[in-house]
């Protein structure tokens, strides 16, 4: 069936009886019937398969609200985006798989859910699907999309920069618009002969905008916050090696940032033999706005950590056969987005092998006590920021681009 072509039908024929009724003196009538049916709702679908993904939709699904106060958007992703008002079809707590052998482990359920996301799209028909991130799922997913007529929009670029370059290619196929959020991309793609629209990183906002509502929230002089990850296998990689290290600062608390797609009895049996730990729940902006340092997975929260102003360690590990294949696939200098955007070692990488208790001591001393080293991270976090915020309010500009597609 033509996608959209019942609409079209419906709409020639109101027009025609629109001008009939102008000749039967009922022009202020049909007018007024004209303009509501004009107002067609349109339909936006929206997949974040992570937690910074959901916090990113949501703030574009707010932003598409403002420009389409009618709009009927469905989504993947989490509470952030359903608080939004938009109608949640699943979780992404169960899209949670990382790494290649955790893929392939979970293949039948992950195969089961590209069945059910095609349905879905299906049934609703929607204006225009937009893929927050999220590629190994999304980018399999606009295939789909494409080749069934649908407009579709990539929100956060997939890291073909660091990895299978020749993605681009199928980006190029079947991406309508890309929005890109780190300042480099846009010269990345470039070099594909491919377009694209840098509409600055959303973080510089939504971080922003927390640090103006809670200005009584004050640094703490002895907490650090450990930030272990969203997905239970990361957690339970690196959580255990941080924990370790706490015992070399019985005068400091130790607060790990519970993930939202995790419950609070996933963490007991890791910290209740360590007397300084505690973790705070679905709060991390307000343990990182307290913490004199951090220790963080790669990901957005390095990124979050550094624009909050605090001094960071990034940790990460994976298993020993998704490590080794990342390993020859992935050709970059760094893994954290502070570095990779700054390019050059602007926080500490402890990586699988490096992540361990001692390293971990000797880089957290650097960073609570070394006054130069603390120095030379506040001059290059506020760099980072202005960097990022060259391309204004990410949000607002990346639905002004979806709206103007329609």
């Amino acid at each position: 069936m033509q996608k959209g072509r019942s609409e079209k039908v419906a709409l020639f024929c109101f027009i025609f009886q629109f001008f009939s009724e102008r000749k039967k003196n009922q022009h202020r009538a049909s007018t007024f019937q004209f303009a509501s049916y004009i107002s067609i709702r349109m339909k936006y679908y929206l997949i974040a398969g992570e937690a910074s993904g959901d916090l990113h939709g949501s703030n574009l699904i707010k932003e598409l609200q403002k420009l389409d106060p009618n709009a009927q958007i469905r989504f993947w992703g989490g509470d952030k985006m359903k608080a939004s008002g938009a109608t949640l079809v699943k979780h992404y707590k169960e899209l949670a798989f990382m790494g290649f052998a955790e893929v392939i482990k979970n293949l039948p359920e992950i195969l089961k859910n590209f069945k059910f996301c095609k349905s879905d799209i299906t049934a609703f028909q929607p204006d225009v699907v937009i893929f927050i991130d999220y590629p190994g799922f999304n980018l399999r997913m606009a295939k789909w999309a494409k080749e069934n007529n649908y407009k579709t929009v990539f929100y956060i670029s997939p890291q073909v920069w660091a990895w299978k370059e020749n993605r681009v290619k199928n980006i190029k196929k079947y991406i309508d618009k890309m929005l890109v959020i780190l300042p480099f991309e846009k010269d990345f793609y470039k070099k594909w002969n491919y377009e694209v629209e840098y509409v600055g990183h959303p973080l510089v906002k939504v971080i922003e905008d927390f640090k103006k509502h809670h200005p009584e929230i004050r640094v703490s002089g002895n907490t650090v916050a450990l930030l272990p990850g969203s997905r239970k296998q990361e957690i339970e990689a690196k959580l255990p090696v941080m924990l370790q290290a706490t015992k070399n600062f019985p005068e400091y608390q130790f607060v790990v940032g519970k993930a939202p797609s995790t419950e609070d009895e996933f963490y007991d049996s890791f910290i209740k033999d360590y007397k300084n730990v505690k973790v705070m729940s679905n709060d991390t902006y307000s343990l990182l706005m307290k913490s004199e340092a951090a220790l963080v997975t790669s990901g957005t929260a390095t990124l979050e950590t550094a624009l909050f102003g605090v001094p960071e360690i990034v940790c990460y590990k994976a298993s020993n056969i998704s490590y080794h294949i990342a390993k020859r696939l992935v050709k970059l200098k760094f893994i954290s987005l502070v570095n990779l955007i700054m390019n050059k070692e602007v926080v500490k990488e402890l990586i699988q092998t490096d992540l361990t208790a001692d390293k971990i001591t000797v880089n957290l001393k650097k960073i609570l006590f070394d006054s130069e080293k603390k120095q030379q991270l506040k001059q290059d976090y506020a760099a980072l920021k202005l960097l990022l915020s060259e391309g204004g309010n990410a949000s607002e500009n990346a639905a002004k681009n979806i709206y103007s597609l329609l």
